[in-house]
């Protein structure tokens, strides 16, 4: 028997162990989280521009994304563990067990509204795919798995307010960004800590930077192309995502997706000037406060704007 199989076989019946132990413990899988809060994300979430009736259920989502997303980076769990509990949480929003507190609350909050378990589920679905695949062929892939990871945070924020699936190709181009922005920010501990890497490989192989590079202390000239290279790509997205603020009918969520658009490209203009292996890639608290105000007043004349607009076209009706 080869070597490997036969470390295998004899780690077998450990994990077989730990997998009944879960079972049997039902251990919440709340008791797994990193200890991140929705306060600490890169982008607002539920911020006091929601109109409070709306915020229980996203914040509810949120709580349960923020669990599977912990589980799945989790540095010790093995991978069948993992996906053994992605799948528990997916039988609590559904209503196949009562499990998980997270998981309970989100069905409690959808069926409250009468919303789908979807986008829950298909955020599941990108979470396995973390514990499962470590490498992107390229853009497409990449976008392939925004469509699970990313576009239906938007979808679901949107379905809570009530508006159109007509914002859905706006919002979606709007998330992956963020996704893409999250992903040039941490891919020093995402390669260094999980071995995973969303840079494309066809993105690497065309600057000439190595997998090796992004463990480094500084990055290499090859890797600063590729990088410049994606967060290019990353403004073309936000581009197409410009006219989504404008687009939704709730004024208070089309602040707040004024404000995020507003932040991620202030965050693709720094991955443009700054190397996240070794320099700060992220906003601080001036920079967050003054984006958020810009924001506002941006979205607010965009509204403004739009509504002279429609009145005008009123009256030369008339």
């Amino acid at each position: 028997m080869p070597a490997a199989a036969a470390a295998c076989g004899k780690a077998a019946p450990k994990l077989i162990f730990r997998l009944i132990f879960l079972e049997d413990q039902m251990m919440d899988a709340s008791a797994l989280r990193s200890g991140k809060g929705h306060r600490d994300e890169n982008f607002p979430v539920a911020s006091f521009l929601i109109h409070p009736r709306h915020r229980e259920p996203i914040l509810a989502f949120y709580n349960f994304v923020r669990t599977a997303d912990d589980i799945a980076d989790h540095a010790t769990l093995a991978a069948p563990e993992k996906l053994a509990l992605l799948d528990r949480l997916d039988g609590g929003v559904t209503g196949a067990n009562d499990a998980d507190a997270v998981a309970v609350r989100l069905r409690q909050a959808l069926n409250a509204r009468g919303l789908s378990a979807k986008h829950a589920q298909d955020l599941l679905t990108a979470f396995r795919l973390d514990v499962t695949k470590l490498r992107y062929r390229d853009w497409d892939d990449l976008m392939s798995y925004c469509a699970f990871s990313a576009m239906p945070v938007g979808r679901f924020v949107c379905d809570v307010h009530g508006e159109s699936r007509a914002v859905w190709p706006a919002n979606d181009s709007l998330c992956a960004a963020l996704q893409v922005i999250n992903h040039l920010q941490d891919c020093k501990q995402d390669y260094l800590n999980l071995n995973r890497i969303y840079l494309p490989q066809d993105a690497l192989s065309a600057s000439g930077a190595s997998v090796e590079a992004l463990g480094e202390a500084r990055a290499s000239p090859a890797l600063h192309d590729c990088l410049h290279q994606l967060a290019s790509r990353t403004e073309t997205l936000l581009n197409e995502s410009d006219g989504f603020a404008a687009a939704i009918a709730d004024w208070r969520l089309s602040l707040e997706v004024s404000v995020i658009n507003t932040l991620a490209h202030r965050l693709t203009r720094i991955l443009h000037r700054r190397d996240p292996l070794s320099e700060k890639v992220h906003l601080g608290l001036a920079g967050i406060a003054g984006a958020t105000a810009f924001g506002i007043l941006h979205g607010a004349s965009q509204r403004i704007g739009r509504r002279l607009a429609a009145g005008a076209r009123k009256t030369r009706g008339a």
